[in-house]
């Protein structure tokens, strides 16, 4: 099973730009396909946006498409979440995960990964 590590969490004020990053180890990373999600206080976890093995396919939540761009490096075992436009309903916790398939179809639900991240922080203030 994969490790996975987030990175690039912070505060911003609403209208500012962060970029996540999440560094896999212990796995052949272009057999995963990666997605970010996100949960808020209270909140269940969602779907924010995932990408194939290769790149080809992404998909995003109707929230942040648009705003929202994830993006991997095979080179490098590591996917990028580049959030611009923030927004104060964009605070929460984001978590990276994988799924081992080389499928191109859409996973957007957290029960089709099997590996977690631990999670980085993002605070937008109004």
């Amino acid at each position: 099973q994969v490790q996975l590590v987030e990175s690039g969490g912070g505060l911003v004020q609403a209208g500012g730009s962060l970029r996540l990053s999440c560094a896999v180890s212990g796995g052949t990373f272009s057999s995963y396909y990666m997605g970010w999600f996100r949960q808020a206080p209270g909140k269940a976890r969602e779907f924010v946006a995932a990408i194939s093995w290769s790149g080809a396919m992404r998909y995003y939540a109707d929230s942040v498409k648009g705003r929202f761009t994830i993006s991997r490096d095979n080179s490098n075992n590591m996917i990028h979440l580049q959030m611009n436009s923030l927004k104060p309903e964009d605070t929460a916790v984001y978590y990276c995960a994988a799924r081992l398939t080389r499928s191109g179809s859409v996973y957007n639900t957290e029960y089709q990964y099997g590996s977690w991240g631990q999670g980085t922080q993002v605070t937008v203030s109004s």
